[in-house]
């Protein structure tokens, strides 16, 4: 199975590097199923790949100028505050079993899948629905505060819950809210994953050992997956494989529901 895991780390990395998120809301699954690590562990090694890939990302998106750093800024004050947060105070504090529901025990792990699953369902149908584009003015790139830090702390709870990147949710907030291109929306987001993730990561240092002869190949091969879904995007339609991408994603939500609830 790890062969398998390894193969769907460079998918993970061809996904980021071709639309610019998607592919960090495989980790966990990856993570947990393929190489057996509890939920709330593989959080944590999630925001390490994840946070590497995207920073590889990022940087071929620098040489070419597509980041807008106004609101990356401003974008990342209130997310990188909250994954901190959560990640260094929050998570470390509750209980593996939260309650009971009759003789039921729920866990954390079972409701870190669970939320996982829901959010994975939300980002295909993102995915999937094909969004009405925007006009976007040249000049037209002004960046509301506080609309930005309040949009901030929605991907930093969700980064720092889960470990997912949350591109899915970034990209249209910088496209329909904060009107930047599609290049520029896809650049900057590789950034604020990035950012995010990698200060979530080093909050988990304080209090989580990792194996890191696992990590930091995951990671290379995911870093490696970036760069050919970047060549890849040169000559691929980016729209129709997120749309394909998306129906993925959604029945691998669907088949952790199922997994989680009914068949442990």
């Amino acid at each position: 199975m790890e062969i398998v895991g390894y193969i769907a780390a460079l998918v993970i990395g061809i996904s980021l590097g071709l639309i610019g998120g998607g592919g960090s809301i495989l980790t966990i699954p990856v993570l947990v199923y393929l190489f057996n690590i509890q939920p709330s562990q593989a959080t944590g090694y999630s925001l390490f790949i994840v946070g590497c890939s995207s920073l590889a990302g990022a940087y071929k998106n620098f040489r070419r100028g597509n980041i807008n750093y106004k609101a990356a800024f401003y974008f990342g004050i209130s997310s990188i505050i909250t994954v901190v947060l959560i990640r260094k105070f929050l998570l470390p504090v509750l209980p593996e079993h939260l309650f009971f529901i009759g003789t039921l025990s729920v866990s954390k792990s079972l409701v870190t899948m669970l939320l996982f699953a829901i959010v994975m369902i939300i980002a295909s149908m993102n995915m999937i629905q094909k969004q009405a584009l925007v006009k976007v003015n040249e000049n037209d790139h002004h960046i509301h505060l506080t609309k930005a830090l309040i949009r901030g702390v929605e991907v930093g709870l969700l980064t720092g819950l889960l470990g997912a990147g949350g591109g899915f949710l970034i990209i249209p907030i910088l496209i329909f809210s904060f009107h930047l291109s599609m290049k520029d929306a896809i650049g900057t987001s590789l950034l604020i994953i990035a950012m995010n993730s990698l200060f979530g990561f080093a909050g988990d240092l304080f209090h989580q050992q990792f194996n890191w002869s696992l990590l930091l190949p995951l990671t290379a091969i995911a870093i490696t997956g970036v760069f050919i879904g970047r060549r890849l995007g040169q000559d691929l339609p980016g729209e129709k494989l997120k749309k394909w991408f998306g129906w993925f994603v959604l029945v691998m939500g669907i088949y952790i529901i199922i997994h989680e609830v009914f068949l442990k």
